[in-house]
């Protein structure tokens, strides 16, 4: 619906003739004196208020510096310290609206004739932190109130990274590979403590019911001391749906004598196992092998002989054989000997 603009003209001075009766009524001069003696109330109350003395919470961050190329710092100090400080409210507002505090440093060379293990009380730094504040400010507390660090100098060494945690396939899945990139990473760590390590590990990894390819960044678990050079990578897992497959593989014998012979009957039996979907094509039945072994069947009173297998391929699982057992058959075989007299006669 569209108004004419005569109405809106109207409605327009309607509405401004309202409002200047209002605001020259006896209700908004009443209304206008009392708001007035709210907002003083409420500056006095303020300013009362923030003269009284609070403590507060500040962070501060902390850095360190000068540290040379041929050092690695395994333990890292902190990124901020949590400062608490007591002083008038009016002080603490400008902290915690107005200030940005210059981050505290440790310099290396102060420290580096010690040990590879420093030590440090954090009030080390309170002279620093005071330099920021307000003569007027004092320190209560900080947080943590020792700080440490540790470094190693000269080179670190490779460790093969192991993935830790349990992945489990959903029901008719299972898992074909995990992967984790890096495979190996730097280790850098005091020799004592370098000596100790034979494998970096990650963070426990839990994955349930797992379908499909699966791509995420985990971290590397850390040591107190010790520095990993990444520390995380990509972990990829790869999952493929189970299907089955049977193939037909000949039975054969294994250490029978040379004028011996094995045949069973039937000769070749069926294998039926699982297989993963990107695998099916390839797994043939020269990738299995079913033996009967000669010194097995001697003595063996039973005109049957059970079946092993003896090779099956990379990413067959449940694999099974029927039959489980054969009829067979030890048979002479005839051995021909040459000899000088078959030789034929010289004229």
């Amino acid at each position: 619906m569209i108004f004419p603009k005569e109405e809106i003209k109207a409605q327009w001075q309607k509405l401004n003739g309202q409002m200047k009766n209002f605001l020259q009524s006896s209700q908004c001069r009443e209304f206008l004196i009392f708001l007035f003696f709210v907002i003083v109330a409420s500056t006095f109350w303020l300013l009362h208020t923030l003269n009284e003395t609070y403590e507060t919470e500040l962070s501060v961050p902390l850095r360190m510096k000068n540290v040379p190329e041929n050092v690695v710092v395994t333990s890292d100090l902190p990124k901020e310290l949590e400062v608490t400080v007591k002083d008038r409210g009016t002080v603490l507002v400008n902290y915690l609206i107005g200030m940005n505090f210059m981050p505290l440093t440790v310099d290396f060379e102060d420290y580096k004739h010690r040990n590879t293990h420093i030590r440090l009380l954090s009030t080390e730094l309170q002279k620093k932190l005071l330099g920021q504040l307000a003569v007027s400010t004092s320190v209560v507390s900080i947080k943590p109130d020792t700080l440490e660090f540790i470094y190693t100098q000269g080179e670190g060494r490779m460790l093969p990274v192991k993935v830790r945690g349990n992945i489990q396939a959903k029901k008719q899945y299972y898992l074909v590979d995990k992967q984790f990139s890096p495979d190996s990473v730097m280790v850098y760590a005091p020799q004592k403590i370098l000596d100790t390590l034979r494998a970096a590990y990650t963070e426990p990894l839990h994955l349930k019911e797992v379908t499909d390819t699966i791509r995420q960044m985990v971290d590397l678990s850390p040591i107190k001391g010790v520095k990993f050079v990444p520390n995380k990578g990509e972990l990829v897992v790869y999952a493929d749906v189970l299907t089955e497959k049977t193939v037909t593989v000949p039975v054969k014998g294994v250490g029978f004598p040379a004028n011996k012979q094995l045949k069973t009957f039937p000769s070749k039996v069926n294998v039926t196992f699982l297989v993963g979907r990107h695998k099916f094509k390839s797994i043939t039945a020269d990738d299995f092998s079913i033996e009967v072994h000669y010194k097995e069947l001697v003595g063996n009173r039973s005109d049957k002989c059970r079946l092993e297998l003896t090779q099956v391929p990379v990413g067959a699982s449940h694999v099974k054989i029927n039959p489980e057992q054969v009829d067979y058959l030890i048979e002479e075989t005839s051995l021909y000997i040459h000899t000088e007299s078959d030789e034929p006669a010289k004229p």
